[in-house]
C-alpha cells in the first residue's frame, strides 16, 4: 500500500519530521528532489520562510506557569503541545537573482528558440551539430538569472521559474566557419513546486507543529521539561529522524525567606532535530516567565506571561548534479539559514481540572504564533 505522509514537522501520531523530509518515497516532488533540481542561491531562498516558521513553533509552548519556590515538591505533568506559526501571503512567493547552472535538457530548451536565419537554414544534421556546439557552451557553467515563484509553502499547482539573461554563443557552419548566434533572454519553469500548499487553520495561514513534553520537578526551586520522539528511519538513503529538547525553570525566590504574590522563573531551553540527511534544525530560547494561580488544586485557573531572547538555525545538505561538457559531476551543497525571530512576549491561560491541565497561549515576536498544550498533571 502506498505510504503517505503528511508536510509538517514533529506531528507526534506520524513522525512529523518524516512529513516535510521525505513526502512519500514513491512521489518525485517532495523536499529531497526539489532541492535536488534547485542550485544553492535557489535553495536558500525556497526554504527560507520555513525555518523562520519552524524555529519559532519550536521555541514556542515551553511552559505554563513557573515553578514552586519549594526546595523539594513533586510535580509530573506530561502531554503534547501543538504550535502554529503565522505566515502572510508574501511568504509564499519568492523573487530573487542567483547563480545557476542549467543541465543539457535546460541548455537544449533554450536553444529552441534561436531565431537567427543561418543557423536554422542549416541543414537538418549541421543543425544539431551546430545545437549541440552551443548546448555544451551552455550547460554546466555559472550563470546570473532571475529565480522567483512559489516556495515551500507556497501553492503546489505553480512552479519555480528561471530567467535566462539571454547571451551569444558560437558554432561552426558546414565550411567550417566560426559563427555567432544569439539565445534570446526567456523563462524555463523548474519541475518545484510549493509543498505545502495552503496550510491553514481557522482561516489563518499557519505552519503547524506538535511534540510530546514531559516536565518533573520541583528541586530547589527548579523544574526540568524534555521534548522527545524516537528515532525513525525513513530509507537507507535519507537515514533516520531524531528529536530531543530540554529544559529548565528556576524559581529564585526559594532562595529568600520572603512570599512573592506571584511565582516567577528564569528560564532556557534547547532543541536539535536531524531528518535524516536533509536537514538538522537547532533552537535555544532563554528569559524570565511569572504565573500567578488562582483557584485550588484540583481547579484553577493561571495566567502567566514571558518574554524570551531566542534564536532557530536549520542545515540543509543535498546533492546537486552539475551537468557539463565531460559529463555529470555530483556537488554537495550544504547551506545554513537563521530564523529571523529573535525574541518574544507571551501571554497565556492555563485552566486546570483534577488532573487534566489545559492551556493556550499567544507569542508575539517577528513572526507571531500560537502554542497551546494538553497535559495530565500528577
Amino acid at each position: 500500500m502506498e505510504r503517505r505522509t503528511i508536510l509538517v514537522v514533529l506531528l507526534v501520531l506520524a513522525f512529523a519530521l518524516t512529513a516535510i523530509a521525505q513526502q512519500n518515497q514513491t512521489e518525485t516532488n517532495n523536499l529531497e528532489s526539489s532541492l535536488e533540481r534547485l542550485s544553492r542561491d535557489a535553495a536558500k531562498q525556497y526554504v527560507g520562510p520555513v525555518v523562520s516558521g519552524i524555529g519559532s513553533d519550536l521555541n514556542a509552548g515551553w511552559f505554563h506557569r513557573a515553578p514552586k519556590a519549594k526546595m523539594i515538591d513533586f510535580d509530573l505533568e506530561f502531554g503534547v503541545v501543538v504550535m502554529g506559526t503565522l505566515f502572510s501571503d508574501e511568504h509564499k512567493t519568492f523573487g530573487t537573482s542567483g547563480v545557476f547552472q542549467f543541465d543539457s535538457s535546460q541548455a537544449a530548451y533554450l536553444t529552441n528558440n534561436i531565431n537567427d536565419p543561418t543557423y536554422n537554414s542549416l541543414p537538418p544534421a549541421y543543425k544539431n551539430q551546430a545545437k549541440q556546439e552551443i548546448i555544451n557552451q551552455i550547460r554546466g557553467k555559472d550563470y546570473n538569472v532571475g529565480i522567483g515563484g512559489p516556495t515551500i509553502i507556497g501553492s503546489k499547482t505553480d512552479s519555480v521559474k528561471i530567467t535566462f539573461q539571454g547571451g551569444q554563443f558560437t558554432f561552426t557552419d558546414p565550411l567550417g566557419t566560426s559563427r555567432t548566434v544569439t539565445v534570446p533572454s526567456q523563462k524555463m519553469a523548474l519541475p518545484v513546486t510549493g509543498l505545502l500548499g495552503d496550510t491553514k487553520f481557522l482561516g489563518k495561514n499557519m505552519i503547524p507543529l506538535a511534540a510530546p513534553q514531559l516536565t518533573l520537578g520541583t528541586f530547589a526551586g527548579s523544574q526540568f521539561t524534555f521534548r522527545y520522539l524516537p528515532s525513525y528511519k525513513m530509507s537507507d538513503e535519507l537515514g533516520e529522524t531524531k528529536y530531543f529538547g530540554w529544559g529548565i525553570q528556576h524559581n529564585p525566590a526559594v532562595w529568600f525567606p520572603l512570599e512573592f504574590p506571584v511565582d516567577f522563573s528564569a528560564s532556557y531551553f534547547s532543541q536539535k532535530i536531524n531528518a535524516g540527511s536533509i536537514f538538522e534544525a537547532k533552537t535555544t530560547a532563554f528569559g524570565v516567565n511569572v504565573s500567578k494561580r488562582f483557584g485550588w488544586g484540583a481547579l484553577n485557573l493561571t495566567p502567566y506571561a514571558g518574554y524570551m531572547i531566542e534564536s532557530s538555525s536549520m542545515t540543509f545538505t543535498y546533492d546537486y548534479t552539475l551537468d557539463t561538457p565531460t559529463g555529470k559531476i555530483p556537488q554537495r551543497i550544504v547551506f545554513d539559514l537563521e530564523g529571523e525571530n529573535k525574541s518574544r512576549l507571551t501571554l497565556g491561560l492555563s485552566v486546570k481540572l483534577l488532573i487534566v491541565n489545559v492551556n493556550v497561549d499567544y507569542n508575539i515576536g517577528t513572526y507571531n504564533s500560537y502554542s497551546a498544550g494538553v497535559m495530565i498533571i500528577i
